[in-house]
């Protein structure tokens, strides 16, 4: 079974919204800060390329053997979108990322993000997770620590491979 990658995803303080292009100008505010780059490289997006970014998004993967989840952190208090969590899925595998803004940094909420988002894949039969982190973000290291995943030895465009696998995908109860 494939996640569904258009359902809303409920967390504690906030909800999993699938991104779409009517999302681009609150996200483009919510990820200005040119610090959110520091790890990842480029600049912040505007308005305009994360609309077409998020309609290229929405239409889904090209190919038929992975799917896209992409989902903005939507704030339940304020109704605020604070950043987004996504999901590249594969047969019983999935690549996480998160993105939380500056102003909302610091409060637990990319953790609580990525968890829901976990718990929603590993429910549909994800069993593999792996995350690509820069060896010195050590707030993305603390989520993916806090997901249950390990650093490897194996690095991409100088980032860490971290992985988990996921014996019960019922409890989400990973095992390195």
């Amino acid at each position: 079974m494939r996640p569904d990658t258009s359902a809303i995803v409920p967390a504690e303080r906030l909800d999993l919204v699938p991104i779409g292009p009517e999302h681009a100008e609150e996200m483009a505010a919510a990820l200005a800060d040119p610090a959110l780059h520091a790890f990842i490289g480029g600049t912040p997006a505007t308005a305009e390329a994360l609309h077409t970014r998020y309609t290229r998004l929405a239409a889904g993967s090209p190919g038929p053997a992975e799917a896209w989840g992409n989902w903005a952190l939507r704030l339940r208090a304020d109704g605020r979108l604070a950043g987004y969590v996504q999901a590249t899925i594969r047969p019983e595998a999935a690549e996480l990322a998160w993105v939380v803004g500056t102003p909302w940094q610091g409060r637990g909420l990319a953790v609580e993000a990525a968890r829901a988002l976990l718990g929603h894949l590993t429910a549909a039969g994800v069993t593999i997770v792996t995350a690509h982190i820069h060896p010195d973000h050590h707030a993305s290291a603390a989520v993916a620590r806090a997901l249950g995943l390990a650093p490897t030895d194996e690095q991409q465009d100088g980032e860490t491979r971290w992985h988990a696998r996921i014996d019960a995908p019922r409890n989400a109860s990973p095992t390195r």
